[in-house]
């Protein structure tokens, strides 16, 4: 049974959301707060947190850099406005994917669904490790090493590293890569590809302005290049 954290202050919502979870077979707990959140984590263990952007006390961006900086459970950020800056700012803070409020239950379903699936291989013809310049990937394991250093790297950023790396040289358009990291298989919000790759050039110390490995093709989106 899938373990899920929700961290939500309004308590009609709260109670709305854990509700239609849990008729979807989830374990959940609820908290109202952040701080209580970080303390049920390590005692829950969820397979996913979601989270609102919006706390009393301790906000939710910082509860979300808290949780990323100790571990990769997945984050699905909830939050009052699609505005760009509130969304940005929360996916470079480490979420994984959003919603915004009022949450259709089932958009969060569908959300955790996607989340919860194992992170598929792609490129079945690919070597298990692989080598780029200083970049070592091994799929079967799902270890990413940088000058021999373990890179740590959320569920959404190994996804769509393993999906670029796997076709070095392929131009993918955001669209592309939102439907194959995120599963989203609407026009979705190509955001939340940017700020993912944003975060993954930080993670692989990628030069500001000259990235090595992932590389913006303007006006269409991203490719690898293996160096």
């Amino acid at each position: 049974m899938p373990r899920v954290l929700l961290i939500e202050d309004d308590p009609a919502v709260r109670e709305g959301v854990q509700l239609a979870l849990r008729r979807q077979g989830h374990d959940v707990a609820a908290v109202a707060t952040g701080e209580e959140g970080l303390e049920r984590l390590w005692s829950f263990r969820p397979d996913v947190v979601v989270l609102d952007l919006m706390l009393p006390g301790m906000s939710g961006l910082d509860v979300c850099r808290r949780i990323r900086s100790g571990g990769q459970v997945p984050i699905i950020m909830a939050t009052a406005r699609g505005d760009d800056v509130d969304v940005i700012v929360g996916l470079e803070a480490g979420a994984d994917d959003y919603v915004v409020k009022p949450v259709q239950a089932r958009v969060l379903e569908a959300r955790i669904r996607a989340v919860l699936r194992r992170i598929g291989v792609p490129g079945t013809d690919t070597p298990r490790v692989e080598t780029h310049g200083e970049l070592t990937i091994d799929r079967a394991g799902l270890d990413i090493t940088l000058r021999g250093e373990p890179v740590a790297l959320a569920l959404s950023e190994m996804r769509l590293l393993l999906t670029l790396s796997a076709s070095p040289g392929q131009v993918f358009s955001r669209q592309q890569l939102l439907e194959a990291v995120w599963e989203h298989s609407y026009h979705g919000d190509i955001r939340l590809v940017d700020a993912c790759v944003k975060r993954l050039r930080l993670k692989m110390s990628e030069p500001p302005g000259a990235p090595l490995y992932i590389l913006t093709v303007r006006g269409f989106g991203y490719r690898f290049r293996a160096a």
